[in-house]
């Protein structure tokens, strides 16, 4: 029989192979979201050998990259999940990252209800950055069929010891044949520990939820819980409009005491200056005290002191001392004015007569 030509099938159709479906363009791989695996109906011209890990680590060709699967249930996908996928898909330098996502039928069987359905979580994981093909209702534990049938060279996953269906460890089989890669789990985060912080906050959720529009029926809330929850939010909304209103009256206060402050310390500096501008014009050393020193020496200069009434022998400037020599002769003294005033006897001399 003879062999296929490259790359055709039997009806000369030219074949895309999976490995490269985004690896052509490296922006295909952020523009568009990550295909689902089909049915393979084409032959690889090269046989697909078995790795070592020695040879996976030292890189592969380009058109060969090593095939890595990891599985999960990925419920509410969050950044453990993703930390994991990114581990597996640099575990070698070139890895081409197969992940499989059981289906609700087994995960509710074997492990629990999930929160989101199957197809939203296909969904979520053709959307991670790391992953170049997702499985669909991938296995529960993985067959040696299935291996084969995706061309398998090793399957990631933490090396806890993963309990479930039955057996001790699902991986063991798969650890056995030296097909085990391990990857490291984010401490803090999981699946489990959100849907805790759900269950302890119920209430929280479902006041939540009511005010953005949720019917009590959608949240399968009673009609006596229902009411219960909105006199809560009514309450809630009371308090956060008397903080509110706190908060308010403190800024104001603190701007009033900031703007008293600030008075005080401009009529403090108005007063000193005014203070300051006082001595300087009325104190000893003043001012007005020079101006008052001068403007008595100008009037005494211009105004000479004049003596008092009745002492003209006191002002030497005024009245000076004349001797009779100094008289001219013509001069006399001048006569007494005559007395306009009648003589009058005397009552004695009167009689006398």
């Amino acid at each position: 029989m003879a062999r296929r030509r490259r790359g055709r099938s039997s009806n000369g159709q030219k074949q895309q192979n999976p490995q490269n479906r985004r690896g052509g363009d490296p922006r295909k791989a952020l523009r568009e979201p990550a295909p689902f695996a089909k049915p393979t109906d084409w032959e690889s011209v090269d046989p697909h050998e078995k790795l070592t890990i020695t040879q996976a680590r030292k890189g592969t060709p380009a058109h060969r990259p090593v095939r890595v699967y990891a599985d999960g249930i990925f419920d509410l996908f969050h950044s453990g999940h993703a930390r994991a996928l990114m581990q597996a898909k640099n575990v070698f330098p070139n890895t081409y990252l197969i992940v499989g996502v059981c289906s609700d039928e087994l995960t509710h069987k074997f492990k629990g209800y999930t929160v989101m359905t199957e197809d939203e979580r296909y969904e979520a994981l053709r959307h991670c950055r790391y992953i170049d093909e997702v499985v669909r209702d991938a296995p529960w534990t993985l067959t040696p069929e299935f291996l084969k049938k995706h061309k398998i060279d090793f399957v990631a996953h933490d090396d806890i010891p993963y309990t479930s269906a039955g057996s001790e460890d699902v991986y063991k089989h798969i650890k056995e044949a030296g097909m085990f890669v391990a990857t490291q789990r984010t401490e803090g985060i999981s699946t489990s520990d959100l849907i805790t912080r759900i269950v302890r906050d119920y209430d929280i959720y479902v006041r939540r939820n009511l005010q953005r529009g949720y019917t009590a029926r959608e949240l399968n809330v009673g009609f006596i819980k229902e009411n219960k929850y909105r006199l809560q939010n009514q309450v809630d909304k009371m308090k956060e409009t008397v903080r509110t209103v706190e908060e308010k009256s403190k800024h104001f206060v603190n701007r009033v005491e900031e703007k008293s402050q600030d008075l005080i310390l401009k009529w403090e500096e108005k007063s000193r200056e005014f203070i300051g501008n006082f001595l300087e014009l009325f104190g000893p050393d003043g001012a007005w005290h020079t101006i008052q020193e001068r403007s008595g020496r100008m009037l005494q200069a211009l105004s000479p002191y004049s003596s008092p009434r009745g002492s003209p022998s006191s002002s030497p400037t005024r009245w000076r001392s004349v001797s009779p020599e100094s008289l001219p002769s013509s001069a006399s003294p001048p006569s007494s004015p005559p007395s306009s005033k009648k003589r009058t006897r005397s009552p004695l001399k009167a009689a006398s007569h």
